[in-house]
């Protein structure tokens, strides 16, 4: 199970920590966290450092109820942090988390090599055809709504179900296109409830049929720290609790604010399957 970066086959059958940097001043946990260039590059030095595959560079909040950003202030907020990025790690692999093609067109010609969409396509008619001219790695992601609307979209017939379907559409349209490298997230957290995030989490090994890498981002999200009683900032312990059972249950790529806490999980577990 292989994906092609920068022309460097990655193999994901071994799984693989992407770090998240956001630079963008509302996200859940770390928003505003970044006040400069350099506090970005000292942030992906360390992630890189602590053993982190990919960085996930994100400029716009999809937090519930995140405000709306314009193309150009999405543009303004990661080209330039891609472009630093590069020019100081340039064997970095850098995803841009994005659902805008404009945005991923001008950030793969800036240096990235990966594209990580919470739409799948559904906020922008264009996304598919400009990842299938660019032929990067692209994460698919199910959502319902937008960011500002998910949260009252959570009524589902049959959850693994109706996600297996909307998977099932996705990858076809995708590879009718030519989209080679396809990764899937069941997008914790987007138009589901915290019961539901519990129950896709259980059940993730049904989603290996689909026989394509998985993207699990749980990273200190509300489905940890409620459960829990706490704060996002409380939520390491629970997190690197859940990243244990993703990579039991057939995870491939965890999305973290933590990638040396994470990297820990995956050497161990390492440890016990080789």
């Amino acid at each position: 199970m292989t994906i092609n970066c920068k022309g460097n086959l990655i193999d994901l059958s071994t799984p693989k920590v992407m770090g998240i940097i956001n630079v963008t001043p509302d996200s859940f946990y770390d928003g505003g966290a970044f006040k400069s260039d350099v506090d970005v590059l000292e942030q992906a030095e360390k992630m890189l450092n602590d053993g982190a595959s990919f960085l996930d560079i994100g400029a716009y909040s999809s937090r519930p109820n995140a405000d709306d950003v314009s193309v150009d202030e999405e543009l303004k907020r990661s080209i330039p942090i891609i472009e630093a990025i590069v020019k100081q790690f340039p064997d970095a692999l850098i995803s841009i988390d994005t659902f805008r093609s404009t945005v991923a067109k001008y950030a793969v010609e800036a240096g990235a090599c990966m594209v990580n969409d919470i739409s799948a396509g559904n906020l922008d008619a264009n996304m598919l055809t400009t990842i299938a001219k660019l032929q990067v790695p692209y994460v698919m992601m199910h959502m319902r709504g937008t960011p500002k609307t998910m949260a009252s979209l959570t009524d589902y017939d049959d959850l693994i179900k109706d996600l297996t379907y909307y998977f099932s559409e996705k990858i076809a349209q995708a590879n009718s296109l030519g989209i080679n490298d396809i990764i899937i997230d069941l997008g914790f957290g987007f138009a589901k409830t915290r019961k539901q995030n519990f129950e896709l989490l259980k059940d993730l090994q049904l989603f290996e049929h689909l026989e394509l890498p998985i993207l699990v981002g749980v990273s200190r999200k509300s489905t940890i720290y409620k459960t829990l009683n706490i704060s996002a900032k409380e939520a390491l312990n629970g997190t690197t609790a859940m990243h244990a059972w993703v990579l039991q249950n057939g995870g491939n790529i965890l999305r973290v604010h933590d990638v040396k806490e994470a990297m820990d999980v995956v050497t161990l577990y390492n440890e016990m399957t080789n």
